[in-house]
């Protein structure tokens, strides 16, 4: 019971092997559906790169039974939200609709996945648009400064890469590459159906099956092998913007570590919100910067522990060092009982109040389902945070902020900045 909703999530197999997560929401007015499929940077090959994404833009182009504007026209009239994203690991399509809509919202989904042209013509066109994207990207200082700050830690791991591929990739990347690309990824047993809101269990079983029953395609995507320890670097770029972005990427844990609760629990006090160490000290104390903060990232075999901070270029040097000073005062002198209760507190009633939507339940028991095999309990969740403890949390920041670290940078003289 999730804020005095029942709740019970049931899982099932179509005919082909395609795995579907379920949970009925009583007394919800909407309902998510999302298609979750196991194609993302982590998989593609350096050539391959940006195909992921290619392929996500290219799905909602015209399919054999529905032009482009149909799929726009029919995308609206369901007043609903229906959409797409790639990730590091992951591909999703999903729809929020209200109750009566899902069986429209389904089918033009289906419609989507199994049936799309990819027509020359419409191929062409969106590599046009995720070049502006891509181009729109080198524009966003906090968006290069991640892409940079991946490269210098993962290094030569497909984790390096970022989802929409390079400029070069993309401009010369062919139509029958993406094809290929999509046929060894977009498989029955390499996609999860998610659904969580108001529907009925029995009808969505018969509408999964005969929508995607009939679904059949044979490859193999290949898992790279766990990120190997790299040299600790730093990466920049001189861009003559009005800040400095920076950050440090720390080792971390993969998504099924327990050892992520009191990462989490750590990362609240640290740089997780306004009564953060870093927000107060930096920004409140200081007025060194605007915007500072932290957050821990998870991926199959790996993650990492991020650090950001925008400043000025004047006092980009003293936002540095202070956030090495930072690190150094939680690393070795541990934490409050006050400020780990109230992070503590902060973690469980943020996940609580994150479930509250049909779609935040789609995606939690979709992407679990996908990436760790099975959907995740929000009971589960709660009970470790609730496990979790100060010496706990301490620990946790002695062993990350005692390992080698990467760093990045973009801005004005950032050449010179000193954050290793």
């Amino acid at each position: 019971m999730i804020g005095g909703t029942k709740r019970m999530c049931e899982e099932f197999v179509l005919s082909n092997g395609l795995r579907v997560v379920a949970e009925p929401i009583e007394n919800y007015p909407s309902v998510s559906v999302g298609l979750w499929i196991g194609a993302g940077s982590m998989y593609e090959s350096a050539e391959e790169n940006g195909l992921s994404h290619f392929v996500e833009h290219i799905l909602f182009k015209s399919t054999e039974n529905r032009t482009t504007k149909q799929i726009a026209v029919e995308m609206d009239a369901l007043g609903g939200q229906v959409n797409a994203f790639t990730a590091k690991e992951c591909t999703c399509y999903y729809a929020k609709v209200i109750a009566e809509h899902l069986p429209r919202a389904m089918d033009l989904l289906c419609d989507m996945l199994l049936n799309a042209r990819v027509d020359e013509a419409e191929f062409e066109k969106e590599r046009g648009v995720i070049l502006e994207e891509i181009a729109m990207c080198e524009d966003t200082p906090e968006d290069l400064v991640y892409d940079l700050l991946a490269e210098a830690y993962f290094g030569e791991h497909p984790l390096a890469r970022p989802i929409l591929g390079s400029h070069d990739q993309i401009a010369s990347i062919g139509r029958e590459a993406l094809l290929t690309f999509k046929k060894k990824h977009y498989r029955p047993d390499n996609t999860v159906l998610a659904i969580a809101g108001q529907f009925d269990k029995t009808q969505f079983r018969d509408m999964a099956e005969r929508l995607l029953g009939g679904w059949h395609a044979e490859g193999e995507t290949h898992i790279p092998a766990p990120v190997e320890s790299t040299e600790p670097r730093m990466l920049t770029r001189k861009k003559d913007i009005e800040q400095v972005h920076m950050c440090l990427a720390f080792p971390g844990v993969e998504q099924d570590n327990d050892a992520l609760y009191p990462i989490s629990v750590m990362n609240n006090l640290f740089g997780g919100g306004m009564s953060s160490r870093l927000f107060q000290r930096i920004r409140e104390e200081m007025g060194a910067a605007y915007s500072v903060y932290s957050f821990p990232s998870t991926y199959t075999n790996c993650g990492t522990f991020t650090v950001y901070a925008g400043t000025s270029p004047e006092t980009a040097q003293k936002v540095a060092d202070e956030l090495h000073n930072q690190i150094r005062l939680l690393r070795d002198g541990g934490v409050t009982q006050e400020e780990f209760d109230m992070a503590k507190e902060q973690l469980k009633v943020s996940y609580v109040l994150g479930l509250e939507s049909s779609s935040s339940r789609m995606s939690a028991i979709g992407r679990s389902k996908l990436l760790r095999g099975c959907a995740v309990d929000p009971q589960d969740v709660i009970r470790k945070i609730e496990a979790v403890t100060k010496e706990d949390v301490e620990r946790a920041a002695h062993e990350m902020f005692s390992k080698p670290f990467s760093a990045s940078a973009v801005g004005r003289n950032v050449e010179g900045l000193k954050l290793m």
